[in-house]
């Protein structure tokens, strides 16, 4: 199984129109065109009945015909990209390869996969090539027919030319776009073949405005982190190092869970309760690989650029150590992907789906967002305010750095439910949740140097510790301490802005 990140562009041409992709100068220079190849695909779209994966903007699809013939799984990125898993085609043309039914797991929740549409192109592809001859990206021109399975419907069929950047700048697709412009191709508004092929069978997008009560703005809050949830499920299930879905599918976890807290009195407690804590629990699970993406990430910047000679050269040595953190790392990664796949994590899916749909709400959550969402907003600001004092009178040590990380916590959840409440308050809730990310950014500097601290001091303890490895452990412990001290001498000033009663009264305004 092998994967990467498709980048491209889809235009709508008529079917008479001349297309023709010569030889021209890009950003990167100049930039020639193979001559044309002609392939004839048939491809077999499969996903629930319901089209679960469609809906979610993803196509699973066994593929035959042209050089990349065989089982495709495309999932959603960023905008305009998409990352694309490929398996072979294998003997048995009726079963999803193992491994890619696997990253849709947690969408498809043991629902049978079905053939859904087929889809035959008479595909023409012109390769694009640069500087020394690399092929910079591919311009395929597709006659297509399509049909939906299932219903008595008319095959649909179109042309369009799609372009796909292969080793080059994005600044090449502007190109060639224009060229396409201005032959007379334009921008497809559909995102894909099968989207276009099923057309009104897809489920319509959910409604992602804010709501006018509070209850319906907690809703549409909690289903857009359950959408941010869902889509890098499957990216981190195919991560196998540091490429941050592991953190942004912990924060969607975490802000599900945070604005539960914050909006407890709009909600029946004895139902939210079960839910917090299994979100607790997976906000754990994917923190117990995120936390050692940050320490090996912290400690390789340290050690960038150090001299590796022996301490009797004044260098660190060839260390052993980071190894350690790194198997560490490895066996938390599998572990995590063992949770994603237990019946634990998909009941907790279906609860949140419950939730979502049928809200234990309290009174109080039908009344208008405009003033109830302040009061939740102005509610969790007060107890930063309130934890950041506390914290200020203690004395140094490890009393007041849990203080501190009390501070941080809280205002993490004041700056989701501000985040939350952004759609209905507007500027004053960016303003405060701005705040709130500066002062938790800040408090987390000091605890990321603390936590770093407590390792460091773990791994020079381990019996049989070169003298190496020693010295550099020695040499990063003291970066850590320097560390935590400066993000204390920034805390001042950032509190000083955070504390201003302006925050509060903007919000009441």
């Amino acid at each position: 199984m092998t994967s990467h990140v498709e980048i491209e562009r889809k235009y709508d041409v008529d079917g008479d129109v001349e297309i023709a992709i010569e030889d021209f100068t890009g950003p990167d220079g100049e930039v020639t065109a193979d001559e044309p190849e002609t392939w004839r695909l048939v491809a077999e779209y499969v996903d629930t009945a319901a089209l679960t994966l469609a809906s979610h903007g993803i196509t699973l699809r066994r593929r035959q015909g042209g050089e990349d013939a065989g089982w495709h799984l495309k999932l959603p990125m960023a905008k305009g990209a998409r990352r694309e898993v490929h398996a072979p085609l294998g003997a048995d043309v009726h079963h999803v390869p193992v491994r890619l039914a696997e990253l849709v797991a947690a969408h498809v929740r043991g629902h049978e996969l079905v053939p859904v549409v087929t889809l035959e192109t008479t595909r023409t592809v012109r390769r694009l090539r640069g500087q020394g001859g690399k092929v910079v990206a591919e311009v395929a021109d597709d006659q297509v027919v399509g049909r939906r399975l299932g219903r008595d419907r008319r095959p649909a069929s179109w042309r369009e030319i799609e372009v796909e950047l292969v080793d080059g700048s994005t600044g090449l697709l502007d190109a060639v776009e224009s060229r396409l412009r201005e032959a007379g191709a334009t921008p497809s508004p559909s995102v894909s073949k099968l989207a276009r092929v099923l057309g009104d069978d897809l489920p319509p997008a959910a409604d992602r405005g804010s709501g006018r009560s509070a209850g319906a703005a907690l809703v549409a809050y909690l289903r857009r982190q359950r959408e941010h949830l869902l889509g890098y499920d499957p990216l981190v299930r195919l991560a196998d190092h540091d490429d941050d879905t592991v953190h942004k599918m912990r924060v969607a976890v975490r802000r599900m869970r945070s604005v539960l807290r914050t909006h407890s009195r709009l909600l029946d407690g004895d139902r939210v309760a079960p839910l917090e804590a299994e979100l607790r629990w997976l906000a754990g699970e994917l923190g117990t690989v995120r936390d050692l993406e940050v320490l090996t990430a912290r400690f390789d910047r340290r050690l960038t650029g150090r001299p590796q000679d022996g301490p009797e050269n004044g260098g660190l040595g060839n260390a052993r150590w980071p190894g350690l953190l790194a198997a560490r790392e490895s066996k938390a990664r599998q572990a995590l992907k063992r949770t994603l796949s237990a019946p634990r994590y998909f009941t907790l899916l279906a609860a949140v789906d419950d939730f979502i749909a049928d809200p234990p709400f309290q009174d109080r959550a039908g009344r208008k967002a405009s003033r109830q969402t302040p009061r939740l907003v102005a509610r969790s600001w007060r107890k930063v305010l309130t934890r950041y004092t506390e914290a200020q009178r203690l004395p140094e040590g490890a009393e007041r750095d849990r203080a501190l990380h009390s501070t941080r916590k809280a205002a993490k959840r004041a700056r989701y439910t501000a985040e939350a409440a952004a759609p209905v308050l507007g500027k004053p809730a960016k303003k405060l949740a701005k705040q709130a990310e500066r002062l938790q950014e800040t408090l987390g500097r000091r605890q990321d140097a603390l936590v770093a601290q407590r390792e460091l001091t773990q791994l020079a303890t381990r019996p049989g510790l070169r003298v190496a490895d020693a010295f550099t452990l020695g040499l990063l412990l003291a970066d850590e301490r320097h560390a935590a001290d400066a993000a204390l001498r920034d805390l001042a000033p950032v509190w000083k802005k955070a504390a201003k009663p302006g925050l509060l009264n903007a919000l009441n305004a």
